[in-house]
């Protein structure tokens, strides 16, 4: 048995005796609770009933609006034209306007169009059979369409849409109506007419069906001062008289917050917006059979469990503190020196698997000292190898400055600067006593750099150096200007066309020191890398064969934090500018350096132009 389990048998046990003195002390409270939870659940689910049926009134209302979308039919109604020529012009004006306005799933079944004069313009009916059978003009037999309530809502100051229902006796259901006014111009005294739209009331009933939580609740809307709009569930003998009873009183106006009638209980949510009020009935029997039932179990329950909480307790608490002692013990040995040994714990719990996870501990231990040991071994190798590597590339530098002087001696300047100018590069790049560099040397071997590309390339690329001369002696990671050079010229400058220019400028202000290199190439879409950059992601370094932004910026946030790094602006066409900020590095006032080296033997002065066409 897992730990856990244990555990949990314990805590169900104090539970469950907890419950078992609850009950005997707190019966009649808990009779009321589970009253008042009952009543609460019911409240709710009926306010949650309540917003879905207003949703699907105010999509219907959302289709009924679109009426005024039909300008044509508007206007008629605004110049009052006669009902006989409004019956020529816009005799089929119902049937578009149900067939385009509403849904399928909207259940629309009739919709008429009357003037302010309730004469009848237009209707639809979606079907004209002995069972879907549906009147032609509503105010033909009002008493049996409920017609009086449209034309009292009509003339009156009311200006939500009215939800109203009638029985429809071929149908043997209730049909759900909306009717909505017409006005001029937004004016609420000047009515034009108005829109009288029937739903199939199955809509409404799969609302009530979803949200009843028993068979023996019966549930309904109906607005105050009008008969019921539909209802669900199944009440007959006296239930049926108790609701007939309600609905009157709520027709006739007498509210009453909450219903307690002989073995009955009615709950009601109300919603203002188009006064229409959810009831629901349902017996007291079954609000009381819950707690009875509560009651019965957990007497069961407790009696039982004050039997075995005993049991339970001895045998769980010596399996469970047992291999703890054990494992205690052991440890306390390791740590006097006897480290060979182990723990002996079998169980398949998670005691048994801490031994076990102990265990292994121990002799990975042991494999990491002896790992250790080789790993010092390896690193004095590895050492020595290093010192042997030295010679190659000094063996490259003497190589390129005796090319140098070859060319110089025989009149070749060009491939003599050049020759020199690769060497000065190699022994910068391949100088890795120390990671940092000056803003000068970074200068210098830029401009080495910049030479060697316009001699290869033969781009005639402008470059101009914008660099505070305060800045010269800053300390920076080493090659952290060149790779950004680099960037514009394969990326921004090798598809532009006419004039090329690279700007490399750096400033100092408010201990701030900030490198920018811009060109005036073809630009890009900097907003994916800005965030690739602001990550910080170091699988992009792993990846990478040579220094690009990711490296230079992963290099800069690891010696300075989060604060610094790299950012990019750029748009399509205008050119790009990668911008470094890095914290000043020299004190104020005696310009020495921090982290800093002494300048590298480039062979070049930090302030002279190296080759292509540059500007100082």
């Amino acid at each position: 048995m897992r730990l856990k389990v244990k555990i949990l048998l314990m805590c169900m046990g104090c539970t469950l005796l907890a419950l078992g003195l609850q009950t005997f002390l707190f019966q009649e409270l808990l009779s009321a609770f589970i009253y008042d939870q009952a009543k609460e659940e019911s409240e709710n689910s009926l306010e949650n009933m309540q917003s879905e049926v207003s949703d699907f009134i105010k999509n219907i209302e959302s289709s009924m609006i679109e009426v005024y979308l039909e300008k044509e039919f508007i206007q008629a109604l605004k110049e009052e034209r006669s009902v006989e020529n409004l019956r020529l012009e816009f005799y089929r004006k119902a049937y578009e306007i149900a067939t385009a306005r509403f849904e399928t799933a909207d259940s629309v079944v009739s919709l008429y169009l009357y003037t302010k004069d309730h004469a009848i313009i237009s209707t639809y009916r979606r079907a004209f059979t002995p069972k879907h059978n549906y009147a032609a003009d509503i105010y033909e037999n009002p008493k049996e369409e409920n017609a009086g309530i449209v034309k009292d809502y009509f003339g009156s100051k009311e200006a939500a849409m009215l939800v109203t229902s009638y029985y429809n006796p071929y149908r043997e259901k209730d049909i759900l109506r909306f009717v909505l006014k017409l006005y001029n111009n937004s004016n609420r005294n000047d009515k034009i007419g108005y829109v009288v739209c029937d739903v199939d009331s199955k809509v409404f009933t799969s609302i009530l069906k979803k949200y009843s939580t028993s068979s023996t609740m019966y549930i309904w809307l109906q607005p105050e001062g009008d008969r019921p709009v539909v209802s669900y569930g199944e009440i007959a003998g006296k239930e049926e008289a108790y609701y007939q009873e309600m609905s009157e009183k709520i027709r006739t106006g007498n509210q009453i917050d909450t219903f307690h009638l002989e073995k009955q209980e009615i709950f009601k949510a109300e919603q203002d917006e188009y006064n229409l009020t959810a009831y629901s009935m349902m017996p007291q029997s079954l609000l009381r059979q819950n707690q009875k039932a509560l009651t019965s179990n957990l007497l069961f329950i407790a009696f039982c469990m004050i039997l075995i909480m005993a049991i339970l307790t001895a045998v769980i608490s010596r399996s469970v503190i047992r291999p703890l002692d054990l494992l205690v013990d052991t440890i306390q040995r390791i740590k006097g020196g006897e480290s060979h040994l182990r723990t002996k714990i079998v169980s398949r719990d998670e005691i048994g698997e801490l031994g076990q996870k102990f265990n292994e501990m121990l002799d990975q231990m042991e494999e990491l000292r002896e790992k250790e040991s080789q790993a010092n071994r390896l690193l004095s190798q590895a050492e020595y190898k290093a010192l042997q590597a030295q010679i190659n590339p000094h063996f490259l530098y003497n190589t390129l400055d005796t090319m140098s002087s070859i060319a110089e001696i025989r009149d070749c300047p060009e491939v003599s600067m050049l020759s020199q100018s690769l060497s000065n590069i190699f022994r910068y790049c391949l100088n890795v006593k120390d990671h940092f560099s000056t803003v000068a040397e970074e200068v210098s071997h830029l401009k080495n750099y910049c030479y060697v590309m316009e001699m290869r390339m033969h781009d005639n690329v402008r470059y101009i150096y914008d660099i505070d001369e305060d800045t010269l002696q800053e300390s920076i990671p080493r090659i952290s200007i060149q790779p950004l050079v680099e960037n514009a010229l394969n990326h921004g400058l090798r598809n532009k066309r006419g004039k090329k220019e690279v700007r490399i400028a750096i400033q100092k202000e408010a201990g701030i020191l900030k490198i920018d290199v811009s060109d005036n190439g073809v630009g890009m879409d900097a907003r994916k890398l800005n965030e690739d950059l602001q990550k910080n992601d170091l699988n992009y370094v792993e990846k990478g064969n040579s220094i690009g932004l990711h490296n230079i910026n992963a290099r800069i946030k690891m010696l300075y934090g989060d604060a610094y790094g790299i950012a990019m602006e750029s748009a399509l066409g205008e050119g790009t500018c990668v911008s470094i900020t890095l914290p000043s590095r020299c004190e104020a006032g005696d310009g020495k350096i921090e982290n800093a080296k002494e300048p590298a033997e480039s062979g070049e002065n930090p302030g002279k132009t190296v080759g292509g066409k540059q500007d100082e």
